[in-house]
């Protein structure tokens, strides 16, 4: 098996990491940085989040296990005492576990933006955000091409449903299930009385959905795409939609993700 490991930098992370190469010379497992079948990513979800742009060109050949080093893991299955259970897993060597780890596969967010200078297209694990520098933000909402809403305020927030538990969910969005196929539009501190208005709650759109983002007046913008800041004076629009690739995560033993919901806000 050829196998990656990214970790956060911090000591820990850094020494976990030696000891994963450890062990897994130990067991012929082959370190290739180039083509791997398993990427490790040792820290916390940023960590992860990483790894997936690392690797995002061979997202459709590989998968991901988390090992947590951090606060909040919401992505790590393994905790750092248990390195050498999971090479064992990895490895078949156990009772416990098939030689073959489960796949999940998670959807994923599909970005097209626009801007006078050019386009590029991204791809996001956890959410996008768009947001003001220089204040009030005012943006046109299409969704299916029809016009849905004008917004006003400090900004929005896309989110996968593996991203809801994220930055959608301090701003009032919900905690959806990353096996359904949708995507998330949550709004950050919009502008709602007599002469302006929006929608003021979440919007859920299915994977055969789209939504259109239009810059509607002369602004200079912040846009994110996951932990990757993009700064912006000339936006056109933004194409927001579920992508038709996906990740996948190595499950070696079950951790349902209401389990991981639990863990990580009400424990």
């Amino acid at each position: 098996m050829r196998y990656y490991v990214l970790d956060r930098g911090d000591e820990l992370s850094i020494k976990l990491a030696e000891q994963f190469h450890k062990l897994a010379a130990e067991r012929n497992l082959e370190l290739d940085a180039e083509s791997p079948e398993i990427v490790i990513s040792i820290g916390g979800d940023g960590t992860m989040l990483h790894a997936f742009h690392t690797f995002i060109d061979q997202i459709p050949n590989l998968a991901f296990v988390g090992v947590h080093t951090g606060h909040l893991g919401f992505y790590a299955d393994w905790k750092a005492e248990e390195l050498p259970a999971l090479i064992d897993h990895m490895c078949g060597t156990t009772d416990l576990a098939p030689h073959q780890p489960r796949i999940v596969r998670y959807p994923l967010l599909e970005l097209e933006i626009h801007k006078k200078s050019g386009s590029t297209s991204h791809i996001a694990l956890n959410e996008f955000t768009l947001k003001g520098v220089d204040g009030t933000v005012v943006i046109q909402m299409d969704i299916n091409d029809v016009t849905f809403e004008m917004f006003r305020g400090d900004g929005l927030c896309i989110s996968t449903p593996s991203g809801s538990t994220a930055y959608n969910k301090s701003l009032g969005g919900a905690m959806v299930h990353p096996s359904i196929e949708a995507l998330q539009i949550a709004e950050i501190a919009s502008i709602n009385n007599r002469v302006f208005r929006t929608m003021g709650s979440p919007l859920m759109l299915p994977k055969h959905h789209h939504c259109d983002i239009f810059s509607r007046k002369d602004q200079r913008l912040l846009l994110t795409v996951d932990h990757n800041n993009i700064p912006v004076d000339d936006l056109i629009s933004v194409r927001c939609q579920v992508s038709d690739k996906k990740i996948s995560f190595a499950r070696y033993r079950p951790f349902p993700f209401w389990n991981r919901v639990r863990e990580a806000f009400l424990i």
